[in-house]
């Protein structure tokens, strides 16, 4: 009889199923082999699968946690995370802060009793530079401006005039992928701030085997700096404007980010593998 382990996609970014950015999470006893977790995340097939186990009391983090893409691991993600905080709660499998250990260093979430979720990141540091040559043919639009957040991310945050314009953005994917590192962050102030939210954005991953994120918590990192600056206040409201779409609360504190954000476990079962 294959083993069995108890798995879990969840919806994270959103209270509604079926929005938001869906995560496959799974609570281990420890790290198979790393074919396995890569093997597991191809079958769950979404953006990310996140995997973790308790680690022994009295250390500098509570849980370890990994994050794999259906094609590669992953150095740093937000709505992942934010599904495994949220089955840790829901669960009982751990109250009050957690400290996770991760390739981007110990990061700790807090859930809370109204159900959200805050989570505490790296703020990713931005510098001014120059549109690449083919990056607005391959977005189909021109841009505003264009920084590197490089350092931690690997991505380019790509500003564009308005919300419309970001919205339909119809990227050439394949093109896209001669452009950063890891992705690619449009945005654009909101069109009506009363509408709930103060910024938009797209994010697009080709180079990991994901056209089009529906909700990045990590993206956040550098859109929190780049907003709050823009708009003079610490506390924000990002809405993804994907297909999917979701709502990220940003909070910037310097060198750090609090993402904040709901989750909905939508699937439960067993795998055996």
């Amino acid at each position: 009889m294959p083993t069995s382990h108890r798995i879990r996609i969840v919806d994270a970014f959103t209270d509604r199923p079926f929005s938001g950015n869906p995560a496959g999470v799974l609570l281990l006893d420890a790290f198979p082999d790393d074919a396995w977790l890569q093997s597991v995340a191809a079958e769950v097939n979404h953006a990310e699968t996140a995997f973790a186990h308790r680690l022994p009391a009295g250390g500098e983090a509570d849980w370890a946690l990994r994050w794999f893409t259906p094609a590669t691991e992953v150095d740093l993600c937000g709505h992942a995370t934010l599904a495994t905080a949220h089955v840790l709660q829901v669960t009982g499998s751990a109250e009050g802060p957690v400290r996770f250990a991760t390739r981007s260093g110990v990061l700790t979430t807090t859930a809370h009793a109204d159900g959200t979720v805050t989570m505490d990141f790296p703020t990713a540091p931005l510098t001014p530079a120059a549109t690449p040559d083919g990056l607005a043919q391959a977005l189909g639009a021109q841009p505003l401006a264009v920084h590197d957040a490089g350092t931690n991310l690997g991505d380019l945050l790509v500003e564009f005039a308005d919300e419309k314009t970001v919205r339909s953005l119809a990227p050439d994917h394949t093109a896209l992928t001669q452009h950063s590192e890891r992705g690619i962050i449009a945005t654009a102030p909101a069109e009506d701030p009363a509408r709930g939210y103060d910024f938009v954005s797209r994010c697009f991953f080709p180079r990991l085997g994901i056209d089009e994120d529906p909700v990045t918590g990590s993206a956040h990192t550098a859109l929190a700096p780049f907003w709050s600056h823009r708009l003079g206040r610490p506390e924000l409201t990002g809405l993804q404007a994907s297909a999917r779409s979701g709502l990220v609360r940003t909070e910037l504190r310097g060198d750090r980010t609090l993402l904040t954000g709901r989750a909905v476990t939508v699937i439960e079962g067993d795998l055996y593998a």
